[in-house]
């Protein structure tokens, strides 16, 4: 069974960086996207971006680019938001989520309905 588990949340100035972490576990097809996701408080969940694991392409929301980034480390079956300059405005539950994939498909194409699999967040506050 697929089991995802989001780390590294906390407290972090206005301007500061931190890096959340996706440990996953139980995948069984080559062909997969992991995506990153956010719900602010009052607000809906929101997709930051994902990784496509065939080629390891990333792709961001409009909002996330240049700040944020994807990365992945398949040895430790781990998937990295790396977060900078971060705003009170990116506080927020984080969240990662992977669906499988069909080959070719890149992670862009798909919205958080198509994720079958959700961790249970990890909580980010920015705040001075």
């Amino acid at each position: 069974q697929v089991q995802l588990a989001e780390s590294g949340g906390g407290l972090v100035q206005p301007g500061g960086s931190l890096r959340l972490s996706c440990t996953t576990s139980g995948f069984t097809l080559p062909y997969y996207a992991v995506g990153w996701f956010r719900q602010a408080p009052g607000k809906e969940r929101e997709r930051i971006g994902c990784i496509t694991s065939s080629d390891g392409s990333v792709y961001y929301e409009d909002y996330a680019k240049g700040r944020f980034s994807v990365s992945k480390d398949n040895a430790a079956n781990t998937v990295y938001l790396q977060m900078n300059n971060l705003k009170p405005e990116d506080t927020g539950m984080y969240y990662c989520a992977h669906t499988d994939a069909h080959m070719f498909r890149v992670c862009a194409l798909y919205k958080a309905p198509d994720y079958a699999d959700w961790g249970r967040g990890t909580q980010v506050t920015v705040s001075s």
